[in-house]
C-alpha cells in the first residue's frame, strides 16, 4: 500500500505474439517503478490462457518482485483442471488470486462443475485453506446477465460469504453508482474492501466494445465528445485522460479504499494518471 493507506494495483492480459510480448514486457517495467501493491493476470474463457497466465504470473513476481495474481475461472474446466492450477499456483509461491465465474470458450459445450464465483471461492477455500488472498469481481452498475439489481447484489454477497478476502469492480464512468453500490453492499453486512476499477480512456471504437459487452455505461456526454474528435488519437487520449484523473479524484476523496488500472498492457495512460494523483510514494520510497 501507499503510505496513505490505498491499495493500487494494475492488470495485464497474456500475450499471444512474441511482439506483444515484448511490449507487455516494456509495459510492466515501466509501471513497476510506480510501486503497485500487485499486478493481476487475466484467464482466457475456458482456459483458454491458462498456460500463458501461468507464465505471465510467475514471470512478473521474478523479474519485478511484485506480488502478481493470476485470473482464475470455473466455467469450462473440471474440478481436476482446477485443483491442478491451485497446486502449481501455490508451489510456485503465488499468494493471491482473482476468482471469477468466467465465460466458455468457442467451442465448448459444458459450463463444468462448478457454475458460479461463489462456487469457486469456496473450492478454493476447501482446496487450499488460507493459502490464497482471493479476490472477486463487483458491478456497481449491474452484471449485464442479472435479471436485477438486487439479484446481483446477494450474488455478490454470496462470493463474500464463501471466503473472499476483498472485490475489485468492473469499471465505471459514474462515481455515484459505486458509491451506492458500496453502501448497498455495507447494509448487507458485507466489509470487504470493495477497490474501484478504473479503465483509462484511449481508443473510442474500443471502449464501446468492451462497454457494449461488460455493461459499462458510457455517459453520453463522455461518448458525444469521443466522436467529435473523430481519428485524432492524440485528443482522445488527452481528453479520456482528463477525464478518467477526475474521476479518480472523486472515488478517492469519497473514500475508496484504492485503485486497480485496466491498463490493456499500455503504460502511457495508465502512468500518466498516476502522476496526476500524486500516487508516487512507494516510488519515492524504493529510489531513495
Amino acid at each position: 500500500m501507499t503510505e496513505n493507506g490505498l491499495a493500487l494495483s494494475f492488470e495485464f492480459f497474456p500475450p499471444r505474439t512474441p511482439e506483444a510480448k515484448g511490449k507487455l514486457q516494456t509495459t510492466i517495467a515501466r509501471l513497476a517503478k510506480l510501486g503497485p501493491d500487485y499486478c493481476s493476470v487475466t484467464f482466457g474463457a475456458g482456459g483458454s490462457t491458462r498456460e500463458k497466465t501461468f507464465e505471465t504470473v510467475v514471470g512478473i513476481e521474478r523479474e519485478t518482485g511484485i506480488e502478481a495474481a493470476p485470473h482464475l475461472s470455473c466455467i469450462g474446466l473440471s474440478l481436476e483442471e482446477i485443483r491442478e492450477t491451485l497446486e502449481r499456483y501455490r508451489e510456485a509461491g503465488i499468494r493471491r488470486l482473482v476468482a471469477l465465474r468466467g465465460d466458455l470458450g468457442s467451442g465448448n459445450i459444458g459450463g463444468g462443475p462448478l457454475r458460479y464465483a461463489n462456487e469457486l471461492v469456496e473450492f478454493i477455500r476447501k482446496e487450499t485453506g488460507d493459502h490464497f488472498i482471493i479476490e472477486v469481481a463487483a458491478y456497481p452498475e449491474v452484471h449485464p446477465q442479472a435479471r436485477s439489481a438486487r439479484e446481483d447484489l446477494l450474488n455478490f454477497k454470496r462470493k463474500v460469504e464463501a471466503g473472499a478476502d476483498g472485490a475489485i469492480t468492473q469499471y465505471f464512468y459514474n462515481a455515484d453508482a459505486y458509491f451506492r453500490f458500496v453502501e448497498d453492499a455495507r447494509r448487507l453486512g458485507v466489509e470487504i474492501p470493495i477497490v474501484p476499477g478504473i479503465m483509462p480512456i484511449t481508443n473510442c471504437s474500443q471502449l464501446v466494445r468492451f462497454s457494449e459487452a461488460c455493461g459499462a455505461e458510457i455517459p453520453r456526454w463522455i461518448l458525444m465528445r469521443l466522436r467529435d474528435f473523430g481519428d485524432d488519437r492524440a485528443a482522445i487520449r488527452e481528453f479520456g485522460t482528463e477525464v478518467t484523473i477526475e474521476l479518480c479524484r472523486r472515488l478517492l476523496e469519497g473514500g475508496a479504499p484504492g485503485l486497480h488500472f485496466y491498463t490493456m498492457n499500455q503504460y502511457q495512460a495508465t502512468e500518466a494518471i498516476w502522476r496526476a494523483l500524486g500516487l508516487r510514494q512507494q516510488e519515492a520510497r524504493a529510489s531513495a
